[in-house]
């Protein structure tokens, strides 16, 4: 084994040692150079090729009606602008671009100012030079981001901006530049925009309605593209496709939300009005074809503002009382025929004054329970559950809950409010809550509960559809390129709410109180109605029920045609002071909608259009009749035409005209240089200068038309 030869390794060590010295001072000396003197250079390549993640945003799903029109879509738009130093880089080509600009800047002023005629040419011409002369904080002339518009344009007036000179050239050449935006549109203007919904387009987020409660579907899922800038170009390259939202076909029927809103706001109008409810529902699949808010705004008109037919909560007056009837006749308490005695119309409950409405006038007397309803008797309600309830108001009020009024409908929309109809609890310390002797006679009749319009109308639904309570629908369906992807079927909250009997005795009473009762405002004559009428003082602003101004929740609520009920409707309306009723107020709306829609149902036949009275053949006028024996002929029509024209008659005698058309009469008096005069439209019935006269030169001839 050779020895170790320390004297020659060392120096070989130290030799490499100084080597990577020498390397690595050069390493440190070349990456301060390019911190320092290549600085801009490497800054400038660096911002040639630039890569980042940019997130993409998909196409937000359209909400449909229930016959697959468009109530809420998602449509581009855009702002426009314009670069004054496109080409500012290249001499040549900006003096070519002035140059153009100056032959083209009136044409393209008047071209805008015929797309938008609000702003005149020379208006557009100031404009827009106004933001090429203008001086940048840098010194240079010329804004780099001017904005042709102040406003955003749709997609079709962009295009037509953007094909005018100059606008239409690639963008680091002519300057022209735009911005995209998603915005959302509604074909039908505020038709159900409560219940539809709003977006905050700039924040992306949905505001209220269908648009916030189905915002996760309509919304889709965002996709992701790789950005990378190479030479003052940007390369997208797609990672993630985005994936667009669902459509949602709501049950909403557009020209039967029409048609109730109308009617809705014409009734507000006439009353003056502070607020109306119209909720239109389909018996048997619980479909809400229409749902119309109504709130007066500060000038007066009437907008969608709040959703109180889900979010309303107050007393809701004698619609109530059915409910109250219902319970007493299912427990069999009660029958129709049981008599009650009404009075003069006032009566003492427990230290407190019952009244009907028309106590001034001596009350009803003694009447019966189905007379009770028909009328809107207070006392007639009142004294019957106070008398076979009052030892035990919990059996009255969970009698209440089983007949479906207190149920929690899981609505689909934010905001909902479920019923509030408290149990009997005297140990309560809540005000609201504690229960006195008075509260079940006033709970009878709508008063000291808190129901939203739509479990009234839900609960009248359930009464027209024999028992059977379905849950308000809103949404039928989700789809996605034209495919049907969810179907959403009616949903049965109760099978049944009370005895067939009692559903069968309340509907016909229901009948009664419109042919014989309170509601006949809201009958027709072509169709049976059912419903009930309901008028209750309720607060203001504060909880007072005695500030000076007394104010008022109108309601009717019913089904039709009441033989074989369809749709279940209820109106609703406030305000303040009298005249205030519910049958002649919300029955009358309740009457035009319901006129409305089964018009809207009416399927004819093509021979009930056939008049009996008219003539199949029509009279052919007397003159030139050739054409018309011809199409009577090719109609093998029988008619019997005679052909005198009277043209064998001497050219220097007036002839006959009468029973011609003004074409053949006019032809025979000016062929004898007889001036004539038309009045009226139709046949010749008489001419001012008799037949067989003498033709004389001037001659004027009347002819009156019938």
């Amino acid at each position: 084994m050779s020895k170790f030869n320390n004297d020659k390794v060392m120096p070989r060590y130290f030799a490499i040692a100084v080597v990577l010295t020498l390397i690595g001072f050069a390493i440190i000396g070349k990456a301060m150079y390019i911190m320092t003197a290549k600085k801009d250079y490497w800054t400038q390549v660096a911002s040639r090729l630039k890569r980042d993640s940019v997130t993409v945003k998909p196409n937000r799903g359209n909400i449909l009606s229930c016959d697959g029109q468009l109530m809420a879509s998602s449509i581009p738009e855009y702002k426009v602008f314009m670069d004054f130093q496109a080409s500012a880089d290249d001499s040549i080509g900006k003096r070519n671009r002035d140059s153009i600009w100056a032959a083209n800047i009136d044409t393209i002023c008047y071209e805008l100012n015929q797309i938008f005629p609000q702003k005149s040419a020379a208006e557009f011409k100031q404009h827009l030079l106004e933001g090429k002369h203008k001086v940048q904080k840098n010194g240079t002339i010329g804004s780099r981001h001017w904005d042709i518009l102040r406003r955003r344009i749709d997609y079709n007036t962009f295009c037509e901006v953007h094909n005018l000179p100059i606008f239409k050239e690639r963008t680091y050449k002519g300057g022209f530049h735009w911005e995209e935006y998603n915005t959302r549109r509604k074909p039908f203007g505020t038709l159900a925009q409560r219940t539809i919904g709003d977006v905050y387009i700039a924040k992306d987020s949905a505001k209220n309605g269908l648009e916030l409660s189905l915002d996760t579907l309509l919304r889709g899922k965002n996709g992701l593209m790789h950005r990378r800038k190479i030479l003052s170009k940007y390369l997208d390259i797609p990672v993630l496709s985005p994936e667009d939202g669902v459509d949602v076909v709501t049950t909403i029927d557009v020209s039967m939300q029409d048609l109730a809103e109308r009617a809705l706001v014409d009734e507000l109008k006439e009353i003056n009005g502070e607020m109306g409810v119209a909720i239109l529902m389909e018996v048997k699949t619980g479909d809400v074809k229409a749902i119309v808010n109504m709130t007066r705004g500060n000038d007066g008109k009437y907008y969608e503002m709040v959703n109180n037919a889900i979010s309303y909560r107050c007393e809701p007056g004698s619609v109530f009382k059915v409910a109250s009837f219902l319970v007493a006749l299912d427990d069999g308490v009660i029958d129709t025929t049981m008599t009650i005695p009404t009075g003069c119309g006032v009566m003492e409950m427990h230290g407190r004054p019952m009244k009907d409405h028309n106590w001034r006038r001596g009350g009803y007397g003694t009447i019966n329970v189905a007379r009770a309803l028909e009328v809107s008797s207070n006392i007639g309600v009142s004294y019957l559950i106070d008398k076979y309830y009052g030892r035990n108001p919990r059996k009255y009020v969970e009698g209440l809950y089983r007949v479906g009024i207190h149920e929690d409908l899981k609505l689909p929309l934010v905001g909902y409010h479920t019923p509030m109809i408290r149990m009997p609890d005297t140990k309560t310390t809540d005000r609201s809550k504690y229960w006195s002797k008075t509260t079940l006679p006033w709970m009878s009749i709508g008063y000291e509960t808190q129901i939203a319009p739509i479990n009234t109308v839900a609960f009248y639904n359930a009464i027209a559809n024999d028992g059977k309570m379905m849950q308000p629908r809103f949404v039928k369906q989700l789809m996605k390129n034209g495919e049907v992807i969810k179907e959403f079927e009616p949903v049965v909250l109760k099978e049944r709410i009370a005895k067939p009997q009692t559903i069968k005795t309340m509907q016909t009473i229901l009948e009664h109180v419109v042919s014989q009762g309170l509601g006949k405002k809201a009958g027709s004559r072509s169709f049976k109605v059912a419903g009930k009428t309901g008028t209750a003082q309720v607060a203001d602003q504060y909880g007072s029920y005695h500030s000076g101004v007394t104010r008022y929740w109108l309601s009717f609520a019913g089904f039709f045609p009441a033989d074989n009920p369809r749709y279940t409707c209820i109106v609703c309306l406030k305000k303040s002071g009298l005249p205030a009723s519910g049958g002649g107020m919300s029955g009358v709306v309740f009457h035009h909608i319901a006129e409305g829609v089964m018009a809207q149902n009416l399927k004819r036949s093509v021979d009930d259009a056939r008049d009996a009275e008219s003539v199949l053949t029509p009279d052919v006028k007397k003159g030139n009749n050739s054409a018309a024996n011809f199409v009577l002929a090719s109609l093998k029509a029988k008619g019997s035409v005679s052909n005198n024209s009277n043209r064998e008659v001497s050219k220097n005698v007036v002839p006959d005209v009468t029973g011609m058309g003004a074409k053949d009469a006019v032809f025979l008096l000016e062929s004898r240089r007889i001036k004539t005069h038309l009045k009226g439209r139709g046949k010749v019935k008489s001419q001012s200068i008799h037949a067989g006269s003498s033709v004389k030169q001037g001659m004027v001839c009347e002819l009156i038309l019938d």
